[in-house]
């Protein structure tokens, strides 16, 4: 069954630590309006992006959902790209300040809706379980960090045995080949993720590529060093004869790997599979070793794999050590759903739903 709504990390729980791309989801002063919205764990924050993706679609709008890496049942923001309009969680760990409050931007306020001396009054237990959540996280960025210094690792090897010159003259060809010429302006990049590591492990959304797009090239490569070649020069031949395109970076080592490339306009999708990322068969696909040095990497296989496992038990731990940091916030949670007045709420995004969409 195809997806309905293309799916997206706006954040990563990376190697690198938390990356955020919250902010980079809407265009200040080219007609964007961002509603971000403030409140406590619990307070109805995804269900009220939820109510805005249902109040969009009954008025002809399409979305794209941004997940929450931290919950993939939640939704921490929608992108109404017809309309220039963007709702997004603008709390920790991705927090979102207006830059022009009132001009382009909106704050929704859920505090508005809770009881504050009920809050008050359990002020211990809130603060020791949010100091709980905090150690929970800090661990996870341990095991994270760990698991990143192999992932490198294997990706410095295999920059090392691509074929740079090779992979280069191959990637021109098929930009010229799949990405026609045109005159105007640079293009415009927006920067996500359509994979996470979750408490659930990582989460994969190959769907928002092989659903929306109707030409799919795909690069095997588990480690990223032709990959990267490859979409590095798709990217930047797109941007210079003025495509739009969205960058979907890599979520273990975001500021190292971009994995795929998507162009809209074109319905063109450049992606990289890897251990944690497949696509369906039947589109075009890159085999890496055709551009790399398959000798040497024989002799740094054993290296390359044992970094491989390892990687992958940090991994899961991590996931693991996610999961229960989950079930603290969900304890947390429940001290704002009690004290919070989830009718008056919903009547106020009903209000606020017929008068964005009308």
């Amino acid at each position: 069954m195809k997806n309905t709504y293309p799916k997206y990390f706006l954040g990563a729980n990376s190697c690198e630590g938390f990356v955020s791309h919250f902010s980079d989801s809407y265009l200040a002063g080219d007609g964007w309006r961002a509603y971000i919205i403030k409140g406590g764990p619990g307070t109805g924050k995804s269900s009220f992006i939820k109510y805005m993706v249902s109040a969009a679609e009954r008025y002809g709008h399409s979305t794209e959902l941004c997940v929450c890496s931290s919950d993939p049942s939640s939704l921490d923001g929608i992108i109404i790209k017809d309309m220039k309009t963007v709702f997004l969680d603008g709390t920790s760990p991705h927090v979102v300040e207006p830059k022009y409050p009132g001009a382009c931007e909106e704050i929704i306020n859920l505090g508005a809706f809770w009881d504050a001396e009920k809050l008050a009054s359990k002020e211990k237990q809130i603060i020791d379980v949010t100091n709980k959540n905090k150690l929970l996280h800090k661990a996870v960025s341990g095991y994270l960090s760990a698991c990143g210094e192999l992932i490198y690792d294997n990706l410095k090897l295999s920059r090392l045995l691509a074929d740079v010159d090779k992979t280069k003259a191959f990637a021109l060809n098929l930009c010229k080949k799949y990405i026609p010429e045109k005159s105007g302006v640079k293009g415009k990049e927006w920067i996500r993720f359509i994979g996470g590591i979750t408490p659930l492990g990582v989460v994969s959304y190959s769907g928002t590529v092989t659903d929306f797009f109707e030409n799919v090239i795909i690069i095997d490569d588990k480690y990223g060093g032709v990959a990267g070649i490859i979409t590095d020069a798709v990217r930047n031949y797109a941007l210079n004869f003025g495509y739009e395109i969205i960058t979907l970076k890599n979520s273990f080592l975001p500021s190292e790997m971009c994995d795929h490339i998507l162009i809209p306009e074109l319905s063109l999708a450049i992606v990289r599979e890897s251990e944690y990322m497949n696509f369906e068969s039947g589109e075009r696909r890159i085999h890496a070793r055709r551009f790399t040095d398959v000798s040497q990497m024989h002799h740094d296989r054993p290296r390359m794999l044992f970094n491989r496992r390892v990687a992958r038990e940090l991994l899961l731990t991590a996931s693991s050590t996610l999961s229960r940091a989950k079930s603290v916030h969900d304890e947390l949670e429940k001290y704002y759903v009690d004290a919070m007045d989830f009718t008056a709420l919903s009547m106020y995004a009903e209000s606020l739903s017929n008068k964005i969409f009308k």
